[in-house]
């Protein structure tokens, strides 16, 4: 395997088909010399050897296209391949090529340094030097720098509206004329450099006759075209590449989890048979409006639990033309659409606008990801053309007829990049939909075609949901509500520009804050300040535990005398105290009493860091493979349909693959081992070859060698997993003496958040009609639960959390990160959330209820392990310091029971460490 490729792949961090592009692109350099290629007819019969879907370049150079789906990562892939020509063989000429302007301007902007999306993020040569970057605009004025030869790395990018203009009027475009500064005209000095390498992103808009010439004549040595549509249409037929040396299609980007999972959506027993075409239109507007604030909750819910920014969801109305698409507008806009609520958060977008409404609806289009930026609605006529890369498109509502195969090619293309790069794990989040009422069979048949790739998951809406409408709730802790302290999820103010509004319509504490909530035991706005100083220097002791190793140690006389003086300094007195006119507040009596309620209110966490002393080692040892679910039959022979027009008969031939792009089979599956980061391969190279080879041996027992490679070369990523998983299992570590940090006594109880709706809340002693659902509930009630309001995702949780409520001096269920606890599972580190915290007279425990079934589930047992120790730490370190023990148990939901007592599930069901 080629070091640099390895370099730049780890550093830019690039997916696996990012990778396997930049591999294709070594063996080419290997295949065609890139210094000294031979004529155009030799290359491509040494290229066509290896790679037979090449069977001609397209152009007057060798050119390569890398079909990638939408969301993969083409302009990435372009910085690796730019990264690795220049690394490897020296070249210094780069020419990119955009189909747009607006393509254009977003390559510049991810081009250029200290930019949020640079290409080149990793690539230690290009921080020291980074990358020289000359575009349409700049080129003129920058002779000095573009005649520099000692300049390692330039980049030109470029419009092709400026190289092939010509084509209008018939004057040469400027770019083609002569140059004072250089001597020539600047595509002269580009076209008689000896190393020029061309990208082509989006190379399927250069396949006209006149973006062919312009082109050509650049004469660079290698173009390397990206495209997620390899393919043009004509008025006949659809016309594929002859030069695609690589594809990752759309399906595979979907099961490979790369990109939002595509659904189509409908209502229970429509019937588009009895409804005129306004109703329906109305209707899918209306659901596409529900599905869009359901997400907008989810989201909101996501970025208040993980404390990841927060991303603003929107909706795209396909319109049939400008006239419907303006008489969508006016309907979104009126007081009777939703309330008129969307009046000022909806654009239309086409070629009706003019002058200074044409620069606003480009601005808030191009800003329509900003958290600030208010549309959460677009009208467009056509689908939003390439280079619009929006991560935020999560409904998408089409209103122009079209079949089933447009609508699902053209819709989901806009919308499936994510928002956090990667999926989340939370199936509204992670999820595009797709409102086709009226072409909801037509296109879930499309998409269960053979040769479809694209399955859609497939929402109905009932009644019963349509009227429920979700909010995000932000559970606070009692103590912060108490104290009255308020936080905001990250970037909030851009869901409304009417506060007031926004809090109605999407946000709330709880609804059942005024029946439940603790009113204030601060008599005046001057007690609550001071209550809350004194609750910012108690949250700072959490870091100091050598000075309060526990939340008792708050209470005693040295530890509140800081706190007193910390708060004094702090705290600025209003100036009729100062004058003598008001009694001035007493600070050490209201640092008391908030004190004895954040005592009250929480429970004895430490924070434990796990410190190995010396150098740790660590691999895999040798094993057998157990092989037995390796059973792949081999893939289906390629084939090309040949179809005559003048007599209708019809015939196919074989695509017959005698190279393939590993010369060793091993080298499928060691290729894909060494993307796991717990994997380094210098030091386990013997032990990979070793495995890679059992499984060959394996594949070899039935299949000849040419079908071995056609299975490794299509089942290489699952192969690789199975092995991966099977590592972990024979992990080594050497013993090493581990030592216990304890970083904080105590630690501040966190926000949790969820989604839900009015009528969703129970009091928590009510068992639910529809227990199927029950992570839909939101219970409240609690007298001894630290927090308002708990979800539960079974019957069982809810009753524990009576046993809790009538034997637990306190309780509640954590937030993400309240522990920290980690745990080894397929190869990454996963946090472990527990279900309960309890804490009695005698002890603390943290409770896990689970399925019988479950109990002995790898990935329980894995969380279990870690639970265990960190309670012996915890409790080693609690008793040290005149605290209580904390204990682990493990409860098979049905031994959960009213009658149950917490000690009696304790006894039965703790874990010893």
């Amino acid at each position: 395997m080629n070091n640099i490729v390895n370099n730049i792949a780890n550093r830019l961090s690039l997916r696996p088909p990012q990778r396997q592009s930049l591999e294709i692109l070594d063996r080419v350099c290997e295949i065609l010399p890139i210094n000294e290629q031979s004529d155009l007819e030799t290359s491509l019969a040494k290229i066509n050897q290896q790679f037979p879907t090449v069977t001609n370049f397209e152009r007057e150079f060798p050119s390569l296209c890398f079909a990638l789906a939408t969301g993969v990562g083409k302009t990435r892939l372009m910085g690796a391949f730019i990264s690795y020509l220049n690394l490897a063989y020296n070249i210094k000429n780069f020419f990119v090529l955009a189909p747009n302007l607006t393509i254009y301007n977003k390559l510049i902007n991810d081009f250029t340094p200290n930019t949020p999306k640079y290409v080149f993020t990793g690539i230690s040569e290009f921080a020291i030097q980074s990358p020289v970057i000359i575009t349409g605009d700049n080129y003129e004025t920058n002779a000095r720098t573009i005649l520099d030869p000692q300049i390692p790395c330039k980049i030109n990018i470029f419009n092709i509206s400026k190289i092939n203009s010509e084509v209008r009027g018939g004057k040469s475009p400027k770019i083609k004329r002569l140059s004072e500064y250089i001597g020539e005209s600047y595509f002269d000095y580009l076209s008689q450099l000896k190393d020029l390498v061309i990208l082509m992103d989006e190379s399927h808009r250069y396949r006209a006759s006149a973006g062919i010439r312009a082109i050509n004549e650049l004469k660079p040595l290698i173009g390397l075209e990206l495209t997620a549509t390899p393919s043009v249409e004509t008025s006949k037929k659809t016309v594929y590449f002859q030069n695609i040396i690589y594809e990752y299609s759309l399906g595979k980007a979907i099961r490979d989890d790369f990109v939002k999972d595509p659904a189509v959506v409908t209502r229970k027993d429509f019937n588009p048979a009895s409804l005129s075409s306004a109703a329906i239109e109305r209707i899918k507007l209306e659901d596409g409006i529900y599905l869009h604030e359901n997400i907008k909750a989810e989201l909101k819910a996501y970025s208040i639990l993980t404390g990841k920014p927060i991303v603003k969801p929107f909706m795209l109305v396909i319109a049939r033309d400008t006239n419907h698409a303006s008489q969508l507008l006016e309907l979104i806009k009126s007081d009777e659409f939703a309330e008129g609520f969307y009046q000022d958060k909806v654009i239309q977008v086409d070629s009706s606008k003019t002058g200074a409404q044409e620069d606003e609806m480009v601005e808030r289009l191009l800003k329509v990801e900003y958290p600030d930026e208010p549309t959460e609605i677009v009208i467009h006529v056509n689908m939003l053309k390439e280079g619009w890369d929006v991560t935020n498109l999560y409904t998408i509502v089409p209103l122009r007829a079209a079949n089933s195969e447009v609508l699902i090619k053209q819709s989901i293309g806009r919308g499936l990049r994510l928002p956090y790069g990667k999926r989340t794990g939370i199936t509204i989040v992670d999820r595009l939909n797709i409102v086709a009422h009226d072409k909801f069979q037509e296109i879930v048949e499309e998409a269960k075609r053979p040769e479809s790739e694209i399955r859609l998951q497939q929402i109905i809406l009932t009644p019963e949901e349509l009227e429920e409408k979700k909010k995000t709730v932000i559970s606070q802790s009692k103590l912060a509500q108490t104290l009255g302290i308020t936080t905001e999820p990250k970037n909030e103010d851009h869901f409304e520009d009417n506060r007031e509004q926004n809090t109605e319509e999407n946000t709330t504490v709880t609804e059942t804050e005024t029946q439940n909530i603790q009113t204030s035991i601060f008599a005046s706005p001057v007690e609550q300040k001071i209550a809350n100083l004194t609750y910012q220097q108690i949250q700072k002791l959490e870091n100091q535990p050598e000075k309060v190793p526990t939340i008792s140690y708050l209470a005693t006389p040295k530890v509140q005398s800081m706190v007193r003086e910390a708060v004094a300094k702090e705290y600025r007195p209003e100036q009729l105290e100062i004058a003598g006119v008001i009694t001035p507040p007493d600070i050490a009596s209201i640092v008391a009493k908030t004190t004895n309620l954040v005592i009250q209110q929480t429970i004895d966490i430490p924070k434990i860091l796990i410190v190995p002393q010396g150098e740790v080692k660590s691999g895999f040892r040798s094993f057998a493979l157990d092989v037995t679910g390796l059973n792949y039959p081999v893939p289906s022979k390629k084939e090309l349909y040949i179809q005559s027009l003048a007599t209708d008969d019809s015939t196919s031939l074989e695509i017959k693959t005698d190279n393939f792009p590993e010369s060793r089979l091993e080298n499928y599956i060691v290729e894909n081992l060494v993307n796991f980061d717990d994997i380094c391969y210098d030091e386990n190279a013997d032990l990979l070859y070793d495995l890679a080879g059992q499984v060959v041996e394996h594949f070899l027992t039935y299949l000849t060698e040419e079908d071995t490679h056609k299975v490794l070369y299509f089942h290489q990523v699952e192969i690789a997993n199975l092995v991966h998983n099977q590592m972990q299992q024979h992990f080594w570590e050497d013993n090493v003496n581990y030592e216990v940090k304890i970083s904080k006594g105590f630690t501040t109880l966190k926000e949790s958040a969820y989604t839900t709706n009015a009528k969703n809340y129970l009091d928590y002693r009510i068992s639910p009609a529809d227990k199927s659902k029950m992570s839909k509930y939101l219970f409240t009630g609690f007298d001894k639960c630290l927090y308002q309001e708990q979800k539960f995702q079974s019957e069982a949780e809810r009753v524990l959390s009576i046993i809790l409520e009538r034997d637990a001096i306190k309780w509640f269920k954590p937030a993400r990160g309240q522990f920290q606890i980690y745990y080894k599972w397929e190869g990454d580190y996963l946090e472990y959330q527990p279900d309960f915290v309890a804490e009695t007279t005698e002890m603390i425990y943290m409770l896990e209820p689970k399925n019988r079934d479950e109990i002995d589930d790898p990935q329980v047992v894995a969380k279990k392990n870690v639970a265990v120790q960190w309670c012996k730490y915890a409790s080693d370190y609690m008793l040290k310091h005149n605290g209580k023990p904390w204990v682990y148990v493990l409860i098979p939901h049905d031994a959960i029971a009213q009658n149950m007592t917490l000690k009696g599930l304790g006894d039965r069901f703790t874990i010893k460490s």
